[in-house]
């Protein structure tokens, strides 16, 4: 089940400042209104969508080279992270290859019309699933927050594929509609309808933070690699401190809706102020 192919600008870093081009509800994505109608009507009816083409295959192959020489570790710490999964987390200190498609124009997009404008990033990070993986257990995202279901998404997710995601490499699994339950774990029955989110490399998987899901069971010969951006409504505390993992020299080098995601905004009238003023003129 995918979306209509959507293709957005997506230029080196630095050449465009996406954070000042797409703002809000200003964002200026290469799709017709009614596309992002559709994927919408999509998003809010069975909880995810998926939009393929929304990135270049040799960008996704120049990222996959950049983040194998990067990974620290060899493998996850708990059946959560995966015994046999790498992570690349505090990406910004790292790279700043991953900044488009963080501040993505579609993505963004989508993700403002179902929670707020000026949304926070929550954690980013990019993920390899090494073969042998098992399948991560079901989990919907925004659930350390402890609010009752069912209820709004205080967060939405983006996965974009690095590789193909298919049916064996340990492509993520989604529950459709599951983000209007209550607070009931997924049922053995209903367990039964989840659906494997394959999609070819370059696409984009987005989903509600009340979706359960799970990364699936990696039973290919080969890696499967994803990066991951997770963002919540402005309100709400991130999942990666981004004041302490992410230095002031770093933030003045991202662009200016990147340092807004980061946190250096304001949430009217004065969440997130410093000695009571705009935390950019920390930037100055």
């Amino acid at each position: 089940m995918t979306g209509k192919k959507v293709v957005a600008d997506f230029k080196e870093y630095g050449e465009v400042e996406l954070g000042g081009r797409y703002r809000s509800s200003e964002l200026d994505v290469a799709a017709a209104e009614t596309d992002l109608t559709e994927l919408h009507r999509q998003l809010a009816e069975q909880g995810y969508v998926i939009v393929e083409a929304v990135i270049p295959t040799e960008r996704c192959e120049a990222l996959k080279h950049e983040a194998l020489t990067a990974f620290e570790h060899g493998a996850g710490r708990n059946n959560f992270e995966g015994f046999q999964t790498q992570r690349l987390y505090a990406l910004f200190e790292k790279t700043l290859s991953c900044n488009p498609w963080i501040e993505h124009p579609l993505a963004l997009a989508l993700i403002e019309a179902v929670l707020e404008p000026l949304p926070l990033l929550s954690q980013a990070q990019i993920i390899n699933i090494l073969p042998g993986e098992a399948a991560q257990p079901w989990h919907f995202d925004d659930g350390f927050y402890p609010l009752p279901r069912p209820r709004a998404a205080l967060g939405a997710a983006t996965i974009f594929a690095l590789d193909e995601f298919t049916a064996d490499n340990g492509a993520t699994v989604v529950l459709p509609g599951s983000h209007r339950w209550d607070d009931h774990a997924p049922t053995a029955a209903e367990q039964q309808q989840a659906i494997k989110a394959t999609m070819p490399q370059g696409s984009m998987l987005l989903f509600l933070g009340t979706l359960w899901h799970h990364a699936g069971a990696n039973h290919s010969p080969a890696a499967r690699m994803c990066l991951t951006a997770q963002y919540c409504v402005p309100w709400c505390r991130q999942q990666e401190n981004y004041a302490l993992s992410v230095s002031r020299a770093t933030a003045r080098r991202c662009s200016p809706r990147i340092r807004q995601l980061l946190g250096y905004s304001i949430h009217k009238p004065f969440m997130g102020m410093v000695n009571g003023m705009h935390p950019l003129r920390l930037l100055e």
